[in-house]
């Protein structure tokens, strides 16, 4: 009897985790089946999904585990892993995280489970610490704009090439120049983005570049193997000649260094990890990009501009923000959708938590720790490759297996060049102590060296590895921001502000169609800050990671057994990046077959804009195809358009289920069309969460897909970034996703370039998603999926009486997601979305996603982890509000001045003396009973977004402003 007691408490564990995933319980799914006149969930999912695609199996999964099970799982994994003391720079490096941004900011819900800023009037907060983050990159760059984060330094230098050719008008030349001492990672991806650009690389010393006729040139600063150099000369020779210059440039290195600004450069680029973000095995970390103000409207990615809301005051929003929701579909040259929002926000709140003075007390150790060693070694005869060092030496004319053995023994990972050289990389973390460990491995233990009296002789000596000419005389982070926060108390306090003012998944449902706002759950976060996961640089010996590589094989084999795919590419860092990545895999593969000429990819009209963002990025041939009046792929003009380019045809991109929220029940037939005509199937993957468990795109005739981990698998959106999506292929294409220039990755063709920094992309998340596959087990995720499709029906349904859904399947249901059509509301009424959008706000809640996949509607998605309270309170508000629309139609509510075209409603607005609106303050500002009990107030008033183009203002408010 005992033991079966145990057996039921330990069945009780395992599915208690499943039961707080999910949000509806056993009544409430009765309940809403019942409103769906269905008799049970199976059934509602046979109307729903088409059988001919329906997996008719359970998956291949481990039993659920319990959370507790899980993280001690994962702990015995981590445990694996090998805590060498790593030195070997190349862009990543030690760091401490301040722990009240630790504790406040990384491993607070307020602020990793908020989305993309896109409704600026409820994410003030986020949006304030991104300003800080573009005030501080600009400072420290001397340049005039920078974008709100880019996914990483690779990846924005690659953006930087893009630039350069779009921007260089005059240039004749289809030739990049790229420094030989260029990051190996970056040249990796830069190299992969120019091949379908059509640019010619040239890698030279950067000497080389006045006799090189080029459109644009990438330099590194200081080199990857440490020398500091001046670029001002080079720079200014390529200006003469028109080439633009693009500096990638160590951030925490320009503390101490001479700003690329004011060396003459277009464009800046690096990573900001070192400041307070953890190396994570590769990210996932913030990239900055920053130009002169000429480039302003090329620069790719996000943009925080300062506006003013309807009352005029200063508000802030995403600056050009239709290039980022809208992307340029075919026209476009960058497909970045994510930036890394969360990380940006801790490296800005790095900058504020220690200042100018601590930056430079924390850059002036390093560097000064690096001249001790560099003195030191130079006194017994060590030859160093370059006079001039920041935190870098590259050591020469040595034994480098001498050292390599002395470094093993001392747990300590160096650089090893291909020649024999050996180099070393200090960062934060370095202490003196760790300068006597390093003197004994390079010298051996007898070299009698004194790291004090080394210390003694380069202060009074004044010795120093930065030139004259290097040596920075600019001053930076002067904003009342970067000097006010010293004490923890005001730090805790500001960063408590700023998550006040913004509406996250701690507050509402976010009901944000496409983009899945599920729970992220504790457990699944916790191992991120483990150091044993958080602490290892992405390049160390494979040995050292067995852990981490065990998870990353385990989640492959997970996402190979839930997609149908044969292998898991997990370079790419989010879904756009997994896009791109999957369609370089298609052109690999058919180039090595001869093919390489097939460069047509038909892409649905109703697709999302990163998809043919994406195939012009890999140089191919949009061609659109039609849609029928249900919104599904119109298979006669498919075939026809496949026919006309049957000698050309590469691929084509679906999403499945489709933008619209339907399951199409032609899907085989559309992949059987392509693969007629010797096309590639892409199934884009951001639908997912309407599929596992219940079907497979490897199976219903998908070549490719990329998974958007940070939606269907639950890694947080982090309020803008970060995301992964790996990418699932078919067994052909495997050979042809992306290696690694630093780290191989085995079963890849050796010259497949890499689309990201690091080999496994932002590793450091993985463990969320592997955690909620192993917590969920097989019938966890498919229960999830169902109460997935069964609360957007009972969303449909709730709101059907009040609102025309546009889109069904062909038997009345929908997918995951449902699209209300408001095109009819406004010619009645002149309300629109954004009107319902704002007035959302004073419900508390986020909007839908607006106007898109069509222009004039709200596509709604509840996901499987809000319960039927919170779904019902949400339909609640939108009855109401389409009331409150009735009254405008009525007359009874001017169409000028009524709750929805005033909304959002602030306190500003109910502490106004003048209040003469033809409604209540009470009912601007309290709907409901609901909102009167739990208030969010929205923290500015509507924002002009049209005032914020027109007066680009990107740099943190004047000091008169602050005052006020």
């Amino acid at each position: 009897m005992a033991l079966d007691t145990r057996r039921l408490a330990d069945l009780a564990a395992h599915d208690a985790f499943i039961q707080r995933h999910n949000g509806p319980r056993e009544e409430d799914v009765s309940a809403m089946l019942a409103s769906l006149d269905a008799e049970s969930l199976e059934a509602l999912i046979e109307r729903t999904v088409p059988a001919d695609i329906r997996l008719g199996r359970g998956l291949d999964l481990d039993p659920p585990r319990s959370e507790a099970e899980a993280l001690d799982y994962l702990k015995r994994l981590a445990a694996q892993n090998r805590a060498y003391r790593s030195y070997l720079g190349q862009g990543y490096h030690g760091t401490h995280l301040p722990t009240v941004i630790q504790r406040n900011v990384l491993e607070n819900p307020g602020w990793y489970t908020a989305y993309t800023p896109y409704q600026p009037e409820i994410a003030q907060g986020r949006l304030e610490g991104l300003l800080n983050f573009q005030q501080m990159v600009m400072d420290l760059t001397g340049m005039e704009l920078a974008n709100a984060s880019l996914l990483d330094e690779a990846t924005a230098a690659a953006e930087a090439m893009a630039l350069c050719r779009r921007a260089n008008k005059k240039a004749r030349s289809d030739v990049f120049f790229v420094a030989d001492d260029v990051l190996p990672q970056t040249l990796d991806v830069v190299r992969t983005r120019a091949a379908y650009f059509g640019f010619e690389l040239v890698v030279a010393p950067a000497d080389q570049l006045p006799r090189t006729e080029a459109f644009g040139a990438l330099l590194q600063y200081p080199g990857e193997s440490g020398r500091v150099r001046d670029l001002a000369p080079l720079i200014a020779g390529a200006r003469e000649r028109g080439v633009m210059t693009c500096v990638a440039a160590d951030l925490m290195g320009l503390v101490l260094l001479t700003e690329p600004g004011a060396l003459g450069a277009d464009i800046v680029v690096g990573s900001s990890q070192r400041f307070g973000v953890p190396m994570g095995y590769g990210g996932p970390h913030a990239a900055f990009f920053a130009t002169t103000d000429k480039l302003k409207r090329s620069i790719p990615g996000r943009i925080i501009g300062v506006s003013r809301d309807g009352r005029g005051n200063p508000a802030l929003r995403m600056a050009m923000q239709t290039r980022e929701q809208h992307i340029r579909r075919e026209k476009a040259t960058s497909n970045i959708c994510t930036a890394q929002a969360l990380l940006a926000n801790i490296a800005g709140f790095y900058a504020v938590y220690h200042g100018a003075e601590g930056l430079r007390t924390i850059a002036g150790r390093i560097h000064r720790l690096a001249t001790i060693l560099a003195l030191g070694l130079r006194e017994k005869g060590v030859r160093l490759a370059h006079d001039s060092w920041f935190d870098t030496l590259r050591l020469t004319g040595i034994d480098a297996g001498k050292i390599h053995g002395r470094a093993l023994t001392q747990q300590i990972n160096l650089r090893y060049f291909a020649g024999g050289d050996v180099g070393v990389a200090l960062d934060e973390t370095t202490t003196a102590h760790d300068l006597d460990v390093l003197f004994d491995v390079l010298l051996g233990e007898e070299h009698g060296l004194s790291v004090r009296e080394l210390d003694e002789r380069v202060v009074a000596e004044g010795v120093s590895g930065i030139p004259a000419a290097c040596r920075r005389e600019s001053d930076f982070l002067t904003h009342p921001t970067f000097k006010r926060y010293r004490s923890e108390t005001e730090m805790l306090r500001y960063l408590k502000r700023l998550e006040n003012k913004d509406l996250s998944l701690t507050h509402a449902m976010i009901p944000l169609g496409s983009c899945t706002m599920k729970l992220n759950a504790t457990s699944e976060m916790i191992p991120i800050t483990w150091p044993e996961f958080a602490e290892v640089h992405p390049f160390v010996p494979q040995d050292q990671v067995a852990g981490y590589r065990q998870m990353i094989d385990e989640l492959a084999a997970f996402l190979v057994e839930l997609t149908g795919y044969d292998h898991i590419s997990m370079q790419p860092n989010s879904g756009a990046q997994g896009e791109y990545a999957g369609l370089v895999a298609i052109r690999r593969y058919q180039a090595s077959i001869g093919e390489g000429h097939r460069d047509v990819c038909l892409i649905p009209s109703s697709a999302h804009g990163t998809n043919p963002a994406s195939a012009a990025m890999v140089g191919m041939r949009v061609v659109v195809v039609e849609c029928d009046a249900q919104g599904n792929i119109d298979t006669d003009d498919l075939s026809a358009k496949a026919e006309r380019h049957h000698d050309d045809l590469s691929a084509i991109m679906i999403t499945y289920p489709s933008t619209h929220g339907v399951f199409e029940t032609n899907v085989r037939e559309v992949c059987a069309i392509v693969h007629e005509h010797g096309g590639q199937v892409y199934v884009d993957g951001a639908n997912m969460n309407a599929q596992v468990g219940l079907a497979r795109p490897g199976d219903f005739g998908g070549d490719v897909s990329h998974l958007n981990l940070h939606k269907t698998f639950c890694i947080p959106h982090g309020g803008g970034g970060p995301g992964m999506g790996p990418i699932g292929v078919k067994a052909h294409l495997a050979p042809f996703v992306s290696n690694h220039v630093v780290t191989p990755i085995g079963g890849v063709n050796p010259d497949c370039g890499a689309v990201a920094a690091a080999p496994f992309g932002s590793a450091a998340i993985l463990p969320i998603s592997w955690a909620y596959i192993k917590m969920m087990g097989a019938a966890g995720l498919r229960r999830a999926t169902e109460l997935a499709i069964l609360n957007a029906n009972y969303v449909a349904a709730r709101l059907a009486a009040h609102y025309p859904v546009l889109y069904r399947g062909e038997n009345g249901t929908v997918a995951h997601e449902c699209i209300i059509d408001i095109r009819p509301l406004k010619a009645a009424s002149g309300i629109s979305e954004e009107d319902i959008a704002k007035r959302l706000m004073d419900y508390g809640f986020h909007a839908p996603t607006m106007s898109f996949p069509v222009p004039g509607t709200l596509m709604i998605e509840p996901t499987e982890s809000e319960s039927r309270y919170e779904i019902d309170r949400f339909c609640d508000a939108m009855i109401a509000i389409r009331e409150e629309i009735a009254r405008v139609e009525r007359g009874d509510w001017p169409a000028d001045d009524n709750p929805l075209v005033n909304a959002p409603h602030t306190m500003a607005d109910l502490m106004d003396e003048n209040w003469r609106r033809p409604y209540s303050r009470e009912l601007g500002a309290f709907p409901t009973e609901a909102v009167k009990a739990a208030k969010y107030w929205p923290a500015v008033n509507r924002v002009d977004n049209v005032f914020g183009d027109r007066q680009l203002v990107c740099s943190c408010p004047s000091i008169d402003e602050y005052r006020d």
